[in-house]
């Protein structure tokens, strides 16, 4: 059965590589963020600080996808 994806903000906190960075959710939990296919041909780039948008799954908190940049950061 398919489940919606959560939708939940959170702050860029370390980027890992060009598409992979650590994301600080709202209630302190650190999650992993990859960029979406449509960012990532837009050639999107993460930066600390950044205010992102996670799509996440139900079953899996540890991860999710990151679907829109809300905040330039710094």
């Amino acid at each position: 059965m398919y489940e919606a994806p959560i939708l939940v903000t959170g702050e860029i906190v370390n980027v890992l590589k060009q598409e992979l960075a650590e994301v600080r959710l709202p209630n302190g939990k650190m999650t992993l963020g990859h960029l979406s296919k449509t960012l990532r041909s837009n050639d999107q780039e993460l930066c600390q600080g950044q205010t992102v948008e996670l799509e996440m799954t139900p079953f899996d908190f540890d991860s999710g996808r990151i679907a829109r940049i809300l905040d330039q950061g710094e």
